[in-house]
């Protein structure tokens, strides 16, 4: 099977290479280090490439931006791939508000994009959108809530998490999460209309080691970073009770390639760690510092980010009901214990 992974020096695109690669597949990456240009040097993702180039024999590397039509079109039209999976993307909400065209043209164009050039030169492909659990806006937050010493949670305790039947209508998206709304349908629309076997996976809170996490995306790297080091770290809002549940890139890309063999065209799948992966920013900050004795310099900032989730984790019945065999084998200690393995490692050179 010839793979093609866009955003492939990113953190779910840099695990699906590595998979792939070691399943014997020949993979081609394409990114052009856009996240560079987003968030600055810290979000530099050139180590993260010449790392797959060493390490993955398989690996062939395309400098190639998705808002590029014709660059996107002679890739398919040349690359006769079997499986893509569509990681690349503009990420954050705060970035999406002061340039509004590269995230539109980034998340839905360059969806766009691939998806006519899959259609035309590789229809029978199996075509994976990283989607978002943005494409619900602020519609979690109506949800009846209750406030606890460390966190905000559901008011139902029996509540197992947001599914794929909550509505992406009548609520707040951030412009983030309206382009990612556009990307979602257009995958599930190709799968609908064309007959494609498409699939959009709205990932929740998504980490792992190869993250170059930054303040404006990618959370729990960033803060685990931001703690080891003893650096600054801001709280926007909800006294950083705000509940996330953390899935590891291995399960992600598990998940993808459960999919991938037995494809059900314009499915939508929610993909996150559930409810026994869910934890508050400050109960993260206290985990963290509980294995390193470290914490970052906390500051808050009362006003939460615009369109936040105050409490979410994921409902994944949908999907393992689709895919039985499926297993997640991350817990969120462990995604921790690595985390701060690898990060203290870094620290240290």
């Amino acid at each position: 099977m010839k793979v093609l992974v866009t955003g492939s020096a990113g953190l779910i695109g840099s695990e699906a290479v590595e998979a792939f690669d070691a399943m014997g597949f020949p993979v081609h990456g394409v990114d052009n280090n856009g996240r560079a240009d987003f968030f600055g040097p810290r979000g530099d993702t050139t180590w993260n490439r010449q790392r797959l180039e060493a390490r993955c024999p398989g690996y062939v590397h395309h400098d190639l931006d998705i808002r590029d039509r014709a660059g996107v079109d002679d890739l398919l039209r040349r690359g006769g791939y079997e499986l893509v999976i569509h990681a690349a993307a503009q990420p954050s909400h705060d970035l999406a508000a002061g340039r509004p065209f590269d995230d539109f043209d980034t998340n839905a164009v360059g969806t766009l994009n691939l998806l006519e050039a899959c259609r035309r030169h590789s229809p029978e492909a199996v075509f994976i959108t990283v989607s978002t659990n943005k494409v619900y806006g602020d519609n979690p937050n109506r949800l009846p809530l209750v406030e606890l010493e460390t966190r905000h949670d559901f008011a139902d305790p029996d509540f197992a998490g947001i599914d794929e039947t909550m509505s992406i209508e009548g609520c707040l998206h951030s412009l983030f999460g309206a382009s990612k709304v556009a990307a979602d349908v257009l995958t599930q629309e190709y799968g609908r209309y064309f007959g494609m076997p498409t699939a959009a996976f709205r990932g929740g809170c998504l980490t792992g080691p190869h993250h170059s996490g930054v303040e404006l995306h990618g959370f729990l790297s960033y803060l685990v970073a931001q703690a080891i080091a003893e650096g600054p770290y801001t709280i926007y809002g909800y006294d950083g009770k705000q509940v996330r549940d953390q899935i590891h890139s291995a399960d992600v890309v598990s998940a993808f390639w459960a999919f991938a063999q037995d494809p059900r065209p314009g499915e939508v799948y929610n993909l996150g760690g559930g409810k026994q992966n869910a934890a508050s920013l400050i109960e993260c900050v206290e985990a963290i510092a509980a294995r390193t004795g470290k914490r970052p310099a906390l500051t808050y900032d009362p006003q939460n980010r615009v369109g936040d989730h105050i409490c979410y984790y994921t409902d994944m019945s949908k999907f393992r009901e689709h895919y039985p065999g499926w297993e997640q084998r991350w817990s969120l200690d462990a995604i921790i214990d690595e985390m701060v393995g690898s990060m203290s490692a870094a620290h240290r050179t």
